[in-house]
Order: C-alpha cells, then structure tokens, then sequence
C-alpha cells in the first residue's frame, strides 16, 4: 500500500476516531449483553463502521437518519451521545428515549436521529414519508436511509424507491451489502445483478463503492449528497461491507468458514485507515491514542449507565398516543 496524493489527513483522522468510537461502543455493548447487562436483541455492526463514518460526516445535525436494527455506528456518526445510547441500552432513565426504546429501537430526535427499526426495511418507508414532509415543507433538509442488502428483497424497498423517483424526493439510499440476510448470504436468494441495478431500474442514479474504504465512502457520499441538496431526486450508495460478528451478539456464525473471517478480519475498515495514515506520516502512537480514548469513553459511559436510575413508573404512558380519541397521554 503506498500513500495516497493529496490526502486530508487531519479528516482521515477525525474518521478514525469515529470509528474507534463506534467500535469501542459496540465491543462494550457486547461484553454487557454477555454479562446479562443488557438484554434483548444487541446487533452490532463491526467491521462497518466506515460506511457510518464516510456518509454522516456530510449532514448537519438538522439533516435527517434512519437505521437498521444495527443502527449504533449510525447513531453515534450522527452524534448522539454514547453517554446516553450505553444507558438506553442498559434501560435506564436517561437513556435517549428513557430505557423504553434499547439496543434495537435506539432514537435521538435531537440530533436526526429518527429511529432504528426492528423491522427490515421499515426504516425505508419511514425514511421516504420525511423526506416527503421536508419537500412539502419546502425545506432544505435532507435525509439518510441506511438498510442492508437483506432488505432488498422486500416490499417496503422497491415502494420506498419508486415513490422517491416519482416525487423526486431528498433522500439518500446507503445499502449497507454486507453479504447476509441474517444468517443467510443473500447472493443464495437474490436474483438479477444486484441491489444497484434495481434503484437504476427506477431511474435513481446509483453508485457502488468499497464500504471498507471510509474515505472513498466519504468522497462517493460528499457527490450523491450534493446532487440531492441541489433537487436532483434521490440518489443511491451501495457500499460492500462485512460484518465481522454475528447477526446477533448471541450468534457465533457458524455458518461461514473461520477462514473467511480471518481473511475479512484482514480487511477491517479501522486497520485500513490506520495504515493508510501510517504511510502519510501519522505516528502509530498517535493512533494508538485515539483507540484509547475511544474506549475510555465508552468505559465512562458504562459506568454511567450502571449507576443510573431505572425509569419511574410516570414514564409508562410518555409518548404513548391514545389512538381512539387522538389525544396525546
């Protein structure tokens, strides 16, 4: 690997801490959930982190998200507080949504953050019915839908883009193609070419990218992001990735071969980054830094959220609508 022209180290490096961050935080995520810390569904999206990094990096806190059941990178590139998502997590009261939304429905409306989805590709659906309210609104928001390659092959995808195209609305599509549904490899139940061809089927200009290379993320998201603000419709990033764990933190993947992993381990989007900034001068004590504080933030916010309190019971009926006489409890 030589170094690279005219490369931004100091924005290489505030990727790198990004993704120390989101790497730190899912890795003690994991060792609560293991502890019996934090329960239910923890999906966590190791070895993707740059695809979270290179596109969130283009929006303003005002712009709009929003994610997949493995939505922690997204939330924390969009920047909300890893403070606060650890004692969601942990169901405690100052979590982002009070201990009632977890690992698997985390939210921040304070930053864009709409919402992680339990539900493959709802996020989309929900992403396209914003991005339509910004239009109507005539403002000049934009919004983000993340979703992975499993989502492709259901109903809620070609809906979203279709009604994207038609309206020309402000969305940006990020395919997170990490190869699985789940546990199965999506190529075994997916026809046609790929997710990109569909979107270019509807008419939406679509691109593909290594989701490993965070700065290449970041230089194919600065040029499609830039289309949609200017009113050119959406626009769709398909970005090849890996996920280095399972699909759940209870999942030892077995299904793929310890050989694959070791190659694809090889292919970590951090160490990628750390060696590109390596050969551009960067100190590797430097980076070594970053790692560090990166985990003792996270090892902060852990504690935080142990020490927290648990929601009181006046939180029970908090953003519960009461649908029968539209008012709001």
């Amino acid at each position: 690997m030589a170094p690279r022209p005219n490369i931004d180290v100091e924005r290489l490096l505030a990727h790198y801490r990004t993704m120390c961050r989101i790497r730190a935080f899912e890795e003690a995520a994991e060792a609560a959930h293991k502890a019996g810390q934090v329960t239910g569904a923890v999906h966590l999206s190791i070895g993707q982190e740059a695809v979270a990094s290179g596109v969130c990096v283009h929006l303003a806190r005002e712009d709009l998200i929003t994610t997949t059941h493995r939505g922690h990178g997204h939330t924390i590139a969009k920047g909300a507080s890893p403070a606060a998502m650890m004692a969601e997590l942990f169901g405690r009261a100052t979590g982002t949504c009070h201990g009632k939304g977890g690992s698997l429905h985390i939210a921040d409306f304070s930053v864009g953050m709409l919402g992680a989805n339990g539900v493959v590709a709802a996020g989309l659906t929900i992403a396209v019915g914003a991005a339509h309210a910004l239009k109507l609104k005539g403002e000049p928001r934009v919004v983000v839908c993340f979703f992975g390659d499993g989502a492709t092959n259901r109903g809620p995808f070609l809906e979203s883009l279709n009604w994207a195209k038609l309206f020309e609305l402000p969305v940006l599509f990020v395919c997170e193609d990490n190869g699985f549904a789940a546990m199965t490899r999506t190529r075994a139940v997916s026809a046609g070419p790929g997710p990109e061809a569909r979107a270019e089927s509807l008419g939406i200009q679509a691109r593909a990218v290594d989701g490993n290379d965070v700065a290449a993320v970041d230089e194919s998201a600065a040029e499609l992001l830039a289309r949609v603000r200017a009113g050119a419709g959406p626009q769709f990033l398909l970005a090849r990735t890996y996920r280095l764990k399972g699909h759940t933190a209870s999942d030892a993947a077995l299904y793929r071969a310890a050989a694959e992993l070791e190659a694809k381990k090889a292919d970590d989007p951090i160490k990628r980054c750390g060696e590109i900034l390596g050969l551009n001068g960067v100190a590797e004590a430097r980076l070594a830094a970053l790692a560090e504080e990166a985990r003792g933030e996270i090892a902060a916010a852990v504690e935080a959220a142990l020490a927290a309190p648990w929601p009181g019971t006046e939180l029970a009926w908090a953003d519960v609508q009461d649908v029968g006489a539209g008012r709001w409890r």
